[in-house]
């Protein structure tokens, strides 16, 4: 296992997570890349529906051992009362919650935003959700499929009169959990002026709306509704897939400079002299005709040759790579971005991880282990944060 020798940048800041799937634990996993302590809250019956998701490493979820590293596990009930007990005692002592439960349902156990502020009003509590925890559809189930559609990206994404299509990864989850984290990170240096935590509110919905710049771009300025244009941009030219001789190769010849460098490389020179490119506006309004006249040269040449003409004549371009040449990519390899960490359970496979795309030059980001076994540190922090009362005569346990 990596550790860092210098301190982390959320070194000292406690993080408790009250999640299931992304949006909450993606979050809480950037911040306990960032040094802070995390602990993840679990049903003592399972725990996160994630550690049911497959394939399994040593009996325990991929999945999981990914997305929930660098944290340690508390199993605890919290619709007993000596569950909420415990959970008040950490959230007294805590600077950060992060919870994606449905809107309400945290309030409806006694452990919404007002509730925890009267025990801890330093705490900055996050919550996100599909839809927000206001407004016309915020009392609707909300995952990142039904954020993509009603969000807007499910209409751009896929080639023009294909079937609506998603993006590859669940974007709407992962760029909330980015938010959340943000905010956090953003409310803890509020406070330390002004002294008090506050509510933050982070939706899937408005993270999905919130990356359609370019989009934004075309209806607020002349009224246009955003289409479908397969890997094509929406505003320039070229810049999208062509084909090659064995499949594909992304080109992006934008600029004057490099639409330039892109015709001469692959031979194209008539390009620069028909009047239909002769600018990226003009090179957009025929942008059919454009890519098929790249394409008589591309389907000639693999997308091996490609590259290596392009790279040389400083055009951007690359091969559209699977995660098999991904995830062992030799300048991934090179830069030292995929970690190893321990089986939780002392499995023999080492649970290879993501590595954090932030870097800094003097507080890396933590490296410390793999997704914890359920309820893993329930007994250690009990003991650390003080064991609440025993529970009445058929108030059903600690559930811990």
């Amino acid at each position: 296992m990596t550790t860092t020798a210098t301190a982390a940048p959320l070194d000292g800041i406690t993080v408790l997570e009250v999640g299931a799937f992304m949006a909450a634990p993606y979050a809480t996993m950037q911040l306990a890349d960032l040094g802070a302590r995390v602990l993840k809250i679990e049903n003592p019956e399972g725990g996160d529906a994630v550690r049911a998701t497959g394939p399994f490493v040593d009996g325990e979820s991929s999945a999981f051992l990914r997305l929930n590293r660098n944290k340690e596990s508390v199993a605890l009930d919290l619709k007993t009362a000596d569950g909420k007990a415990v959970f008040l005692r950490l959230a007294a002592a805590a600077d950060v919650l992060v919870e994606n439960l449905r809107p309400g349902a945290m309030a409806r156990l006694g452990l919404g935003y007002d509730d925890l502020r009267a025990h801890n009003p330093r705490l900055v509590y996050a919550s996100a959700s599909g839809w927000g925890q206001d407004g016309s559809l915020a009392h609707l189930p909300g995952l990142d499929i039904m954020a993509q559609a009603r969000g807007g990206l499910m209409s751009v994404t896929g080639h023009p009169g294909g079937e609506p299509a998603k993006a590859g990864v669940p974007v709407c989850d992962l760029v909330c959990g980015l938010y959340v984290a943000l905010a956090v990170t953003a409310a803890l240096r509020e406070r330390e002026v002004s002294g008090a935590g506050q509510h933050i509110d982070v939706s899937l919905l408005e993270s999905g709306v919130s990356l359609a710049v370019w989009e934004a771009g075309m209806y607020f300025g002349d009224g246009t509704v955003p289409r479908r244009h397969g890997s094509a941009h929406q505003s320039l030219a070229p810049y999208q897939a062509v084909r090659s001789k064995n499949g594909h190769v992304t080109v992006g010849g934008n600029t004057p400079k490099t639409w330039t460098a892109l015709c001469r490389a692959l031979g194209l020179d008539a390009l620069l002299e028909d009047p239909r490119y002769a600018d990226g506006w003009t090179r957009m309004s025929h942008r059919t005709e454009l890519v098929a006249a790249i394409e008589e040269a591309t389907t000639a040449l693999t997308t091996e040759r490609i590259v290596e003409l392009l790279d040389a004549a400083g055009v951007p371009c690359a091969p559209i790579a699977d995660y098999a040449e991904v995830f062992t990519s030799e300048h991934l390899n090179d830069r030292g971005y995929f970690w190893d960490a321990p089986h939780p359970a002392g499995g023999e496979s080492p649970v290879r991880q993501l590595g954090s795309p932030m870097r800094f030059s003097r507080t890396p980001a933590v490296r410390r282990g793999a997704g914890p076994l359920l309820g893993d540190a329930t007994a250690a922090v009990l003991a650390e944060f003080g064991r609440a009362p025993e529970p009445a005569p058929g108030d059903g346990g600690p559930g811990a």
